[in-house]
């Protein structure tokens, strides 16, 4: 049995450290929020020990007026001659300074130890203001070294190589983009080959057109043939041939 439960008390402590491991800003969090809690109720406590005290002056004040007034009282009865009296007075003022006296000690003693709880309270409320500081910078810093170390594992993943499915999308797009430019080149090519074709049709008929206009010319009599400088023309008829 004892061998059972050293092994049972293993696995509970291998399950602790392991949760404590996951999370440790979460068991700091925890650890203070006990702490809170302990204050809570050590200033609850020291509230009631306060109530004491307040009681014990209460009772200090209650003493002081008792011997004020038994002297008062002596006082009087030893002018009025009125000694059987007054002594009694006298045993009565000799126990109240007697219970005066003891409660001042312990007034004392009470205050005394109430500041000295009352700087402790101060003391742990101070250290939990900075462990909550502390408690906040740490889990700021921890989300940030993750982010940073899944950031850098995700640099390391990005590997363009063309045996990836990274790399090989990469290259289909290179593709496409190359037969995109492609048809373009082709359709700029064709388009400027049909203009150049365009363009010297144009020049044969602005040709054509001079040379009639000569001829018009010349058959006006506005020019001659050599001012005109037309070249002779053949013209087929038949199976002979024309030259004018």
């Amino acid at each position: 049995m004892g061998k059972l439960w050293n092994s049972f008390r293993a696995q509970l402590n291998k399950l602790s450290n392991f949760l404590w491991q996951v999370d440790p800003v979460a068991q700091m969090q925890l650890e203070y929020d006990k702490s809170v809690q302990q204050l809570k109720e050590g200033r609850e406590g020291l509230e009631k020990y306060r109530a004491m005290v307040e009681r014990v002056g209460r009772q200090v004040d209650t003493g002081e007026k008792k011997v004020e007034q038994f002297t008062a009282k002596i006082t009087a009865m030893l002018k009025s001659g009125q000694r059987d009296a007054a002594a009694k007075y006298a045993v009565q003022l000799n126990d109240a300074k007697k219970e005066l006296l003891e409660n001042r000690n312990q007034l004392k003693i009470h205050e005394q130890s109430y500041q000295n709880n009352l700087d402790k309270i101060k003391f742990a409320s101070n250290n939990l203001a900075k462990v909550r500081e502390k408690i906040k910078k740490y889990e700021a810093d921890l989300k940030m070294s993750e982010a940073e170390a899944q950031l850098a594992q995700l640099s390391q993943s990005f590997d363009f190589d063309v045996t990836t499915d990274f790399g090989q999308v990469e290259q289909m797009v290179q593709e496409k983009i190359d037969l995109n430019r492609a048809k373009t080149r082709v359709a700029n090519d064709i388009s400027s080959q049909g203009l150049v074709d365009i363009q010297a049709e144009k020049a044969m008929e602005e040709a054509m057109a001079e040379d009639l206009l000569s001829k018009f010319e010349i058959e006006m009599g506005l020019k001659t043939p050599e001012s005109a400088e037309i070249a002779e023309t053949t013209k087929e008829l038949g199976p002979e041939k024309v030259t004018e």
